[in-house]
């Protein structure tokens, strides 16, 4: 038999519920259901269990919640507004143009959102992603305490393997300051969880090293209980809570129906609702004095905490890195390059943390692992994380430890194909904005005899339509380098770095000093190579490249000026172009500069598809690429195929500009 509740907790959490509904149905869309059924659970860890300070949001020795069943937002929004994070005016604004509160929660928008979430799973992983960075800071500067992480999720959320991937990981790294409450309403959009799912998750989770506890829901006796078991001091596993619950619990007529789930309540389910809950069915956006005063009443202590809280020493430091040093024409892959920086950055830049997803000689992380040490449920201050053959899961990882502390700079490496598993995780760094840095190697079809299953051609393209994302791919060693310390330098950019798996030549466009070098890579785009145009009746030729295949249009570009008489006089400039999106930053003056006078003849040059060049080369330029899928061949012998070697770009251009149809 179940231990009565306390009549003041049931009102906060009548309260709750009223706000829930009179927002989504003034919104007129929103998911009440859910937010019902896991109303308990959380107001009470909110009231007694979660330690934060509404006034110092911030504050490094809070808990962290984390609402993975984002669209329970308004659950979350009005535990913000009892703590006084958030006004009423606010609340009623709910999904509007605008508003703090909108559909699904923004950690870059809203004080006291820990995370973005909304697509499922994910607040899973990145909780999992905090609590290794609590782990981790916690081994290099001890704080007062070990922050815990509480991660509310639903039926959907551990549907999705990106959960389940990350929460494999969890228990192999032993997080003991994880708490994942799972409550299990068994309702979906589409209707009953048995439809889709007959997973006996207690066994499934203690098969991956979790200590599992099933308790009823809505009992506040047995959700206490759970509680007090997850704040114990020492934990070596990480806890999972199956709250057994019912859909839209308290709703007047509606409780356990699908139909709660993702509509706002009819208006005479709502008034019939308020009356059973103990509330005035005529009043809306209303909340009783004395809810507030229940609801805050550890939080004056915990305000004062946060007030007297003295900042550690920041991991993140500006130190002087022996960055490698290259002579021009030296021959290397950019993915070597990366990891011979890497290894240099390591014991400076504590706050740098990452691993690769089952590729380490390949990602060229094996050096960074080695200086670092890896973590494990072992050795806490490793650096090093082996994420194994998880794609997805590493991405929302690395979002979870960026959003932890400031001073992290986590990255994560695979090949660049992959980088279609990561998509959505990719997406949200951006929505974010979070420092991760996601690490592609083998970057085109001259990673060779894996075939196309294995060779990017969309990629880099698909990755330039995530708004807010640096996608770099650099030209050589030395921009590599820049592009990592213009990464590591700034705390709200995330980028993706593209590397060759193939050797490429160390340019003299690059050999500046390093802040020379950062400054010209900072534009997106710099002059690599010209020749100066005797001949003013000549249209300029203007040709823009990135990674591998800056060089090739560089040779190509010398050799029409070497051999091909009519080109001799010409004006030609070549332009690397490491981050298209740094160049967008630029001023309107800087891009005319790089796009050339309106009469000039540009070609553009990259080992992917040609979609979206014209931006630079006009509709009328040339876009050399590759438009298909690769085969199966050395990387040579592909460069051949695709018509990619120097001598064939040069008799491409020379073509191209002789033909008739493209007058001098």
């Amino acid at each position: 038999m179940s231990t009565p509740a306390n009549p003041k907790d049931l009102s906060v959490i009548a309260n709750i519920k009223g706000l829930v509904m009179d927002a989504t149905a003034a919104a007129h869309s929103g998911h009440p259901g859910g937010a019902f059924s896991s109303c308990d659970f959380a107001a009470l860890l909110w009231m007694e269990a979660l330690h934060f300070a509404p006034d110092f949001p911030k504050w490094p020795l809070r808990d962290r919640f984390v609402l993975s069943a984002g669209h329970e937002s308004m659950l979350l929004y009005s535990l913000l507004h009892l703590s006084g994070m958030l006004s009423m005016d606010e609340i009623r604004r709910f999904r509007q143009l605008g508003s703090l509160t909108p559909g699904h929660p923004e950690s870059h928008l809203t004080a006291g959102v820990e995370a973005t979430t909304g697509p499922l799973g994910q607040g899973v992983a990145m909780g999992v992603g905090m609590a290794v960075a609590a782990l981790q800071e916690q081994a290099l500067r001890p704080l007062d305490r070990l922050p815990r992480i509480w991660v509310l999720a639903g039926d959907g959320d551990l549907q999705e393997d990106v959960a389940l991937g990350a929460c494999q990981l969890a228990g192999h790294w032993g997080l003991g300051n994880l708490v994942l409450y799972y409550d299990k309403n068994d309702i979906q959009i589409s209707g009953p969880v048995d439809r889709v799912s007959s997973l006996d998750f207690k066994a499934h989770f203690e098969s991956m090293q979790w200590e599992v506890l099933e308790i009823n829901g809505h009992d506040h006796h047995e959700l206490r209980q759970a509680m007090e078991l997850a704040t114990q001091a020492e934990r070596s596993r990480p806890l999972f809570i199956i709250g057994q619950s019912t859909m839209a619990q308290g709703a007047a007529t509606m409780e356990g129906l699908a139909k709660t789930h993702g509509e706002p309540l009819p208006a005479a389910e709502i008034a019939a609702t308020k009356s059973r809950l103990g509330l005035d069915p005529e009043a809306s956006f209303a909340v009783q004095p004395s809810v507030y005063e229940h609801f805050n009443r550890r939080l004056k202590e915990l305000n004062a905490l946060a007030a007297a809280y003295t900042p550690p020493t920041a991991l993140q430091q500006a130190p002087e890195i022996a960055w490698p040093t290259y002579e021009t024409g030296q021959s290397l892959a950019t993915r070597v390059a990366f990891g011979q920086a890497l290894a240099q950055m390591a014991p400076k830049m504590l706050g740098l943390t990452g691993g690769s997803a089952d590729l380490e000689p390949s990602n060229n992380t094996g050096a960074f692992a080695a200086a670092v040490g890896e973590f494990t449920r072992n050795h806490r201050s490793g650096r090093n994380l082996a994420f194994g053959v998880r794609e997805f899961p590493m991405a929302a990882i690395l979002n979870g430890m960026a959003l932890y502390a400031p001073d992290f700079k986590p990255f994560g490496a695979t090949f660049l194909t992959f980088s279609d598993y990561m998509r959505n995780a990719i997406r949200m760094s951006a929505i974010q904005k979070v420092p991760v840095l996601h690490v592609f190697t083998h970057d085109s079809i001259f990673l060779g005899e894996d075939g196309p299953t294995h060779q990017s051609v969309e990629h880099i393209m698909s990755l330039r339509a995530i708004p807010d994302l640096w996608v770099m791919r650099p030209a050589d060693a030395r921009e590599t380098q820049a592009c990592l310390r213009l990464w590591a330098a700034q705390g709200h950019q995330p980028a993706v770095l593209a590397l060759t798996r193939q050797n490429v030549p160390t340019l003299p466009c690059t050999e500046d000093a390093p802040q020379a070098l950062d400054a010209k890579v900072a534009q997106g785009a710099y002059l690599a190579w010209k020749q100066e145009g005797s001949d003013s009746t000549l249209a300029p030729l203007y040709g823009y490249a990135t990674g591998s295949e800056v060089a090739t249009l560089i040779k190509a570009c010398q050799g029409l000026a070497e051999n091909e008489e009519s080109l001799h006089q010409r004006e030609m400039r070549v332009y690397s172009l490491p981050c298209w999106e740094l160049l967008d930053e630029q001023p309107a003056a800087y891009k005319a500069e790089v796009l050339g006078p309106a009469h000039a003849r540009r070609v553009s040059l990259e080992a992917g598809v040609t979609q979206g060049w014209s931006r630079f080369t006009g509709l009328d330029g040339l876009t050399i690429g590759v438009d298909t899928f690769g085969y199966s061949a050395p990387g040579p012998d592909l460069a051949r195929h695709f018509g990619l070697e120097p001598q064939q770009v040069q008799d491409r251009i020379a073509a191209w500009l002789n033909s008739p149809q493209n007058p001098a």
